[in-house]
């Protein structure tokens, strides 16, 4: 086992800790599981980054780690739905356009293609861990707040809004990217 598949099968094990600290109810394990799932984000940099520099590309690699980055990014939406803080039907889209991505990568793998993520997908990924750090921002500050008398409805109802909209830009990017996707690889899936 090489290092950039050191780093990918870290990023799942990564995941479950940061759910862990992420249901403790202290502002210092949210803090915690923001760091956790800032560091996994960096395992996903650097795998990708050292099997190209260092010609460590496999197999395994090429399959397990679109798997992990999508276990990494949906097991936080889950919690926040879980948490009440997000819908789940942008959850359930979101989930379904990632397993059908995952799909058609495999699929073309099988038949001995790699298809490269485009700019949408990669826009895409980048307003999920974004919304994620933001809702896991809030959660600390909702946290630490309450811990000292300092949270009110009024920044829960905004917090709450500002969420929204950006889990609205984030489902909208993840739905366009992946049809985006569908369709410049349409001959594939003929």
């Amino acid at each position: 086992m090489n290092l950039p598949n050191i780093l990918t099968i870290s990023r799942i094990f990564l995941t479950f800790l940061f759910i862990f600290f992420l249901f403790l109810p202290s502002p210092f394990a949210k803090i915690l599981a923001l760091l956790i799932f800032g560091f996994a984000c960096l395992t996903d940099y650097y795998d990708g980054k050292i099997a190209r520099q260092r010609n460590l590309i496999t197999n395994f690699g090429k399959i397990a780690d679109p798997i992990a980055d999508k276990i990494l990014v949906l097991a936080p939406f889950l919690c926040f739905v879980q948490l009440k803080i997000i819908p789940a039907w942008m959850v359930i889209l979101i989930i379904s356009r990632e397993f059908i991505i995952t799909g058609v990568r495999i699929f073309a793998l099988s038949q001995g293609q790699a298809l490269a993520a485009g700019k949408g997908g990669k826009h895409k990924t980048v307003s999920q861990m974004a919304a994620i750090f933001f809702i896991l921002l809030f959660l600390i500050g909702r946290s630490m707040g309450q811990r000292f008398n300092l949270w009110n409805a009024n920044l829960e109802q905004m917090s709450k809004l500002i969420i929204y909209i950006l889990m609205l830009i984030t489902t909208t990017l993840t739905l366009s990217s992946g049809i985006s996707y569908l369709w410049k690889n349409k001959e594939l899936l003929k």
